[in-house]
Parts: structure tokens; sequence; C-alpha cells
């Protein structure tokens, strides 16, 4: 009976400590791993994207980006997603970015927009994306997607700081160009 209890006490001190530590684990093993990956695809779309038009760069700068004409636009049939790495693709599945009935229609790396092809990117939806670029060049890719992990966690998607910022471009420039 002594070694089942043993046994027992050691089971639940393992499951305590991971349940303890998992934001220890995502934030030092994960995400690093995503940032890398989120880098690469970037440094992709800078490569292959279509630049800014001019009246995208006019609203681009009136969004308050440094630096619009770096912005490019990359049409795809599924927006980038680390699939290949089983941890990522669990907390991307998490956090709601992937997963059944789940559809990524743009997302922001650095100054690369990833566009679902189909998807009209009008000038609402790309004030919100604009405003993500905004987001990173304040601060860093790194950092940025190391605070909408975490709110994505804390507050959903709706209403993480980033998206809400983001959803007032929505209204703002809501007309046509």
């Amino acid at each position: 009976m002594k070694p089942f209890k043993l046994l027992s006490l050691s089971v639940v001190v393992v499951i305590v400590t991971l349940a303890l530590s998992y934001e220890k684990i995502i934030s030092s093993i994960l995400l690093p791993q995503y940032v890398s990956w989120a880098y690469d695809v970037d440094a992709k779309g800078l490569e292959v994207g279509v630049p800014l038009k001019e009246r995208e760069i006019l609203l681009a700068t009136e969004i308050g980006i440094q630096n619009p004409e770096k912005v490019r636009i990359i049409y795809v049939d599924e927006v980038p997603f680390p699939y290949e790495n089983y941890a990522l693709k669990i907390l991307g599945e998490a956090l709601g970015f992937v997963g059944e009935g789940i559809v990524n229609d743009a997302q922001v790396f650095g100054y690369s927009i990833y566009v679902r092809s189909g998807y009209k990117l009008d000038k609402p939806r790309l004030a919100h994306e604009l405003v993500h670029v905004l987001q990173i060049e304040r601060s860093d890719l790194g950092t940025i997607i190391t605070q909408h992990f975490s709110d994505l966690a804390q507050y959903g998607y709706q209403n993480a700081p980033l998206e809400v910022e983001a959803f007032k471009a929505n209204q703002k420039y809501s007309g046509e160009y």
C-alpha cells in the first residue's frame, strides 16, 4: 500500500506542478517557436507581397504607420499557421486561431498582411489590419505576439485590447475610398 500512496502522491505533485507552470511552458518554449516562425513568414511576405497602392499608403499614413512603403499584402488560399508543429497547433486551437469552423481571413506578421483569397479587403478591413502593423511598428513583432496570445487567453478575441484598438479603425474608416 505504501508504494501506491507514494506513486499517487508523485502523480498529484507532477499534475499540480504542470498546472501551475503551464504559462511558463507556453512563454518559454512555445511562444519563442511561434515568434521565430512569424518572423520567417514576415520575411517571405516582404519578398512576394504586393506594395500598397497610393490611396492605401495615404490610409496607412493617416493611421500613423511610419513606414507605409514597407507594407505588403499577400493573397493566399489559407492564412499561414505552423500546423506542422503539434504543440503550436494545440495552442492555436486553444486560443481560437485554428480549428473546426475557424476561418482566419487576414493576419499581420510585421509589415506583411496575409489575406485569404476571396476575402474583400475593403477600406475598414484594411484599416483594421494596418492598425496591427502600427502596433508592431510601435513595439516589435515578438512583443505584440506575446501580448496578443496573453490577451486572447484572458479576454477572448472580441475583447483583446489589440483587437479593440483595431476594431475602432473598422468603424472610423467605414466609408469607401
